[in-house]
């Protein structure tokens, strides 16, 4: 899951290098923390959130096939 998020972000923003993903494994679900730089925030949420909807739902589809739940949270730098 974590490469497929990683792909995804790595083309849709400016600055490639600057996206990390932490990964943490629950009981029930693996949570993704993806940060990236302060410019391309606004590319991976989209307009009114429709890029970030639809990268969770790719992820909904592919988590779906080993029966576990994904959860992706956007992590802005401060």
């Amino acid at each position: 899951m974590k490469e497929l998020v990683q792909y995804l972000a790595r083309s849709l923003v400016n600055n490639p290098d600057a996206v990390e993903i932490k990964e943490t494994e629950g009981e029930a679900a693996v949570v993704l923390e993806l940060k990236v730089a302060k410019e391309d925030l606004g590319r991976i949420i989209g307009k009114q959130g429709r890029t970030v909807k639809s990268i969770r739902t790719l992820l909904d589809a592919a988590a779906s096939r080993t029966n576990r739940k994904v959860v992706l949270e956007i992590v802005e730098e401060q």
